[in-house]
This record gives C-alpha cells, structure tokens and sequence, in this order.
C-alpha cells in the first residue's frame, strides 16, 4: 500500500514541549523491537500524550464555547507545539524509509505529519462553539494515535 493511501486510511481512522529536533537519526533497532524505546521516538509519544493532556483539559473544560480560543495565549502554544510534533512525525518517517525499515508505520507517521496541521486549523477555523468542541475532539484523538501507532507492538509485513 503507497504512504499516500495509508495516509488516508489513517487519517479516516482517526475521526513543556519545545521545537528541539535532532537532526541525528536514533540508533538502528532490529524490525522486531518496538521504537518507542529508542529517545527519538519515546520523545514523540511523550510530546503526544502531553498535548492530549491539554486537549482533553480543554474539552472536559468546554473552552471551544469560547469563540476567541483560537486567540488564547494557551492555545497559540499549542500550535507551536503541534507544528514542532508535526517536523518530528515527518523526520520520523523519513528516518524509518532511510533504515529501510519496511511497514506501515513509516506510512502513518507521514500521514499524521500531514493531519496535525489540518486538524489544528480545523480548531482554529470552526465556526461555532459545537464544530471547536468536535475540532478539539478529532485532534485528542489524533494525538492519541500519534503514541498508540509507535508504541504498538511491531507486526509482521504483510
């Protein structure tokens, strides 16, 4: 299956943070151990799981009744924090297709690469208090299987 039509799937699926990024690819894990070990990608399922953190805050808070969220000094944190996840979902995958490591989750880190951004204008662009809370709603759970894909146990190709 091509990145392009995972990317899809994946994102049809998923109805204290800073910009540091390491340029040096991690260490070569053999396909049968999970990633989630390596610092790199234990740093991306940690930025992940924090800013689900603040979603799920935000939801439970009902903040997207506030029709200047978009304008919140919280939420504008946010966003540097979902463009700097998104750098490092994308490094990820072109760290995993240059370690030749075959598999589907090469694919969904483009993909979530790609969604992170559209989701966090969805937030940004709802244009009343129920489409923010649905917005934020599809981004928590898009965060959630930005960790859920890397720390899943690894599965054969198929």
């Amino acid at each position: 299956m091509s990145c392009s039509v995972l990317a899809a799937l994946a994102a049809a699926a998923t109805l204290n943070m800073t910009a540091v990024e390491t340029a040096t690819p991690p260490p070569a894990v053999p396909p049968s151990a999970s990633l989630a070990v390596e610092p790199f990608y234990a740093d991306i399922v940690s930025r992940s799981i924090g800013m689900k953190a603040m979603v799920d805050r935000w939801i439970a808070d009902q903040a997207g009744a506030d029709a200047a969220f978009a304008q919140r000094a919280d939420w504008t944190a946010f966003r540097e924090q979902a463009e700097a996840l998104s750098r490092l979902d994308m490094q990820g995958h072109v760290d995993l297709r240059e370690r030749n490591i075959d598999g589907d989750l090469k694919c969904i880190l483009r993909g979530l690469s790609e969604d992170i951004p559209r989701r966090v204008e969805a937030v940004e662009q709802a244009a009343d208090a129920r489409a923010r809370a649905d917005a934020l709603s599809e981004l928590a759970y898009l965060l959630d299987d930005n960790a859920a894909v890397i720390t899943a146990p690894p599965q054969p190709s198929v």
